[in-house]
């Protein structure tokens, strides 16, 4: 089974590069996690949350119309439709219980898109617990929506004014405050990125994906596999739990789409597969976008939750060994895959899922072969920014 080591590592990636202030905090949870998360009281706790809570099992839909039009059996596995429209309320439930279980109080966590931080504050309001959100100054204004849904859910939003003022600023913003608070404060980490354990908390509380998909296949199809499993990477949560049951599973393909910005021959892209190379990026070792001298470039994408210069070294790993093959998808295809899926399906997906949307261009399939692809989130909040770039998606075709 394809898992980390004991010291965090998935192959040559991960590990644990912390300040030293932090190194008792972080070695107390890589001591604590496994246990908490084996214990019966913890499962079930967690998977009553997930079907009562969160409205689980997502469901596994055919997608008619785009079948026919790819030459495949698509299925739409639809994170979009969990309480809070996406899927990282499967994590911020795992991990505000584990918080719980060690005795924490205050809650911090990083947001891009803002998904992360409503479904962070949304399971504080549950657990009556304390949450400070740090999101970047660009994403609190283009996100403005799930701004004000953190808020009003009871969280401090602190806009971070650093950098590029994205996702990347607002993690190291998380981890400074984690610094100064270690004792009473939980960082509740978004993807499967930062120090270890993080990275394999956040695909185990994902798993979940990959784990229904398996039963949904079986009484769909007669059989628990696809062919393709598709899905879009940033720091790679949804992608983590979409393919976590199969990762050993020869027969099944994984596609996954990162965000190519205004293209990867640019200086304005978030590819980090195709354009990073090895280094440290918040507490990991990944591939980062970085200069010759290390500094971290900055990541550009339309979308806010894929604007992030690493990714995680799960798919840092599996994409090195050639277990994932990870195609860049530019903002006009993102836009357009996601007008496309609107207009085909009646579904709008968050531009982050319009990316794997796009990816089904880039490839070629039979007829009989199936397809699961995970629109990780719905578009609600990116409604503006879809009209604003409707022009980009023209010239792939008339919406």
């Amino acid at each position: 089974m394809y898992k980390v080591d004991e010291k965090g590592f998935f192959g040559q990636f991960g590990g644990a590069y912390v300040p030293e202030i932090l190194y008792k905090v972080v070695r107390d949870l890589q001591e604590a996690y496994q246990p908490i998360l084996d214990s019966k009281e913890f499962q079930d706790e967690y998977y009553a949350l997930l079907k009562d809570y969160v409205g689980r099992p997502s469901p596994l839909y055919y997608a008619k119309r785009l079948s026919e039009k790819y030459n495949c059996q698509l299925y739409l596995k639809r994170e979009d439709l969990n309480h809070t429209g996406a899927h990282k309320i499967n994590n911020t439930i795992g991990q505000i219980l584990l918080a719980k279980k060690m005795g924490k109080k205050r809650i911090i966590a990083e947001t891009g898109a803002g998904q992360h931080g409503v479904a962070t504050a949304t399971v504080c309001a549950l657990m009556d617990m304390q949450c400070e959100i740090f999101m970047g100054a660009t994403d609190v204004e283009r996100q403005h929506m799930n701004v004000e849904r953190m808020k009003m859910l009871g969280a401090k939003v602190n806009p971070v004014r650093t950098g590029n003022m994205t996702l990347s600023d607002a993690c190291s913003q998380a981890i400074r405050d984690w610094c100064c608070h270690p004792e009473d404060t939980y960082y509740l980490v978004g993807s499967t990125m930062g120090p270890h354990p993080y990275p394999d908390i956040v695909a185990k509380m994902q798993a979940v994906i990959s784990k229904e998909i398996k039963w949904q296949l079986e009484e769909k199809i007669g059989r628990d596999y696809p062919d393709y499993l598709i899905a879009c990477v940033g720091g790679g949560s949804n992608a983590a739990g979409t393919i976590y049951h199969y990762i050993d599973d020869e027969r099944v393909k994984i596609v996954l789409a990162e965000a190519g910005g205004h293209g990867i021959d640019t200086d304005y892209t978030a590819a980090t597969i195709q354009c990073g190379t090895e280094g440290i990026i918040h507490g990991a070792r990944t591939l980062v976008m970085q200069t010759d001298d290390g500094q971290i470039k900055e990541a550009f994408t339309i979308s806010a939750g894929l604007d992030y210069p690493g990714i995680g070294p799960m798919h840092a790993d599996l994409a090195s060994t050639g277990r994932e093959q990870v195609l860049a998808v530019n903002d006009d295809e993102a836009i357009y895959g996601g007008y496309e899926l609107t207009r085909m399906e009646g579904i709008i997906p968050a531009i982050e899922s319009a990316h794997a949307i796009a990816a089904l261009k880039k490839l070629t399939f039979k007829k009989d072969d199936v397809v699961v692809l995970t629109v990780s989130g719905r578009g609600d909040k990116d409604i503006e920014t879809y009209l604003k770039n409707k022009e980009m998606a023209k010239e792939y075709g008339n919406f």
